[in-house]
């Protein structure tokens, strides 16, 4: 049975997004799983492009995950400041 949309009034929370270790860790998984395929060398050229384009997106969400954890370690233990270490912001939804 196909689900209804919610209503434009509702403003129930949908699902809390995924966090950045979260992330990084699902697209590595994805981008060894890809390559993998690719390397069996069973691919069609047109199954070859469209894994490489998929490819580069999971290797681009691996280093924006794992900048985001560089810049939250650097924000908690800046050796030259560690009186200035705060609490890293969580990030709105669609910039992880």
């Amino acid at each position: 049975m196909a689900r209804k949309s919610p209503a434009l009034g509702d403003q129930s929370p949908g699902p809390e997004p995924a966090s950045p270790v979260a992330t990084f860790e699902d697209s590595l998984e994805s981008l060894e799983a890809l390559v993998a395929r690719m390397e069996n060398g069973d691919m069609t050229l047109e199954d070859s492009l469209a894994a490489y384009e998929r490819g580069v997106g999971l290797f681009r969400q691996c280093q924006q995950a794992l900048e985001h954890a560089e810049l939250r370690v650097r924000l908690l233990s800046d050796p030259t400041q560690p009186a200035s270490a705060q609490a890293f912001p969580d990030l709105p939804a669609g910039d992880a």
